[in-house]
């Protein structure tokens, strides 16, 4: 039978203490999928119910009635990690945000505080560029007990970490930092610090000692995300922009046949042109990111220009060579 969300089973003649409601408090951790107003977990389709009657098929003894539950969900593209550090830094901080939106959830979850036990890249997909989560098997409900502060260790392969036992005996706090943990080593290490706007690089640098040291909680590592993203879709990043050249690196490009990046304005386009030698002119199309930002396209020559009434074309200046005084 090939139920609609939110169906109830209604045939209790059938399989009474068949209940999708009952089978998924009994599998707590599936109830994380079907949160509607958490945009990071994957979306219930449908769900397929199959009724054992007693005694038929291996249904079960006599006198005992069982279902069995099969769900659909929406797809999504694997995450691979490999792909992702050739992306721009754009598309590497919204991986990034989105994973720290999702432990922010997971810490006040409706099965309380949660843990990621198997932080690889494997456990996540993305639908329509959005990170989502599609592996709970390895999740920890809840904190675990605990008789000292011993019992409260985190242990990592190159630091370990030790929480209080609360007077309640649990170990409070513990998923959080362990989640934060592994965020860090697993995704910030590898996807936030290279190629970071030089205007928010002290705060991505601020953002990796803190997680690194678990010296913020998922509260506050949210919150300086936040405002990383803010900074960056306002372009007020761009005030304190350091003057001079610096080095250009047209990598990652939206684009392997050109030098494509994103730009707030054609203040910021400006700026990467002139830091480096080649860049002749830039073009902002008319295409925009997630953020909002323009894609500027970087150019040496004037060749092949097509017109677009989209797009607007800028020129660096040339120096006027001065005549030698006599």
């Amino acid at each position: 039978m090939l139920a609609p969300v939110g169906h109830q089973l209604q045939n209790r003649k059938i399989c009474y203490t068949v209940s999708i409601h009952v089978y998924f408090r009994k599998h707590g951790a599936l109830l994380l999928l079907f949160n509607g107003g958490w945009e990071h977990a994957l979306t219930l389709i449908a769900y397929i119910w199959k009724c054992e009657r007693p005694g038929v098929h291996g249904g079960g003894g006599e006198g005992v009635e069982r279902g069995r539950v099969a769900v659909i969900l929406e797809q999504g593209t694997p995450l691979q990690m490999i792909q992702l550090l050739q992306t721009p830094w754009e598309d590497r901080f919204r991986v990034c945000l989105d994973l720290v939106r999702l432990l922010h959830f997971l810490s006040r979850s409706p099965l309380g505080s949660v843990g990621l036990l198997d932080f690889q890249p494997r456990q996540f997909i993305t639908v329509s560029g959005q990170l989502k989560l599609t592996d709970l098997d390895d999740v920890s409900a809840g904190e675990i007990a605990c008789w000292t502060d011993a019992d409260c260790t985190l242990k990592f392969p190159h630091r370990n970490f030790t929480v209080p036992c609360s007077t309640r005996g649990v170990c409070d706090g513990l998923n959080e930092k362990r989640n934060i943990y592994n965020a860090y080593r697993f995704f910030f290490t590898y996807l936030l610090p290279h190629q970071a706007p030089p205007g928010l690089t002290h705060l991505v640098d601020h953002i990796m000692n803190t997680t690194g040291e678990l010296k913020a909680d998922i509260n506050q590592t949210l919150e300086a995300f936040e405002q990383i993203l803010l900074l960056y879709k306002s372009g007020l990043h761009l005030d304190n922009l350091p003057s001079g050249n610096g080095e250009y690196r047209c990598w990652p490009s939206y684009s392997q046949q050109g030098c494509v990046l994103s730009v707030h304005s054609a203040r910021e386009a400006a700026y990467i042109c002139n830091s480096h030698s080649q860049c002749n002119s830039f073009t902002l199309t008319g295409q925009k990111t997630w953020t909002g930002h323009h894609l500027a396209s970087f150019r040496s020559s004037f060749g092949h220009l097509v017109p677009d009434s989209a797009s607007e074309v800028y020129v660096k200046k040339s120096k006027v060579p001065q005549s030698p005084s006599s």
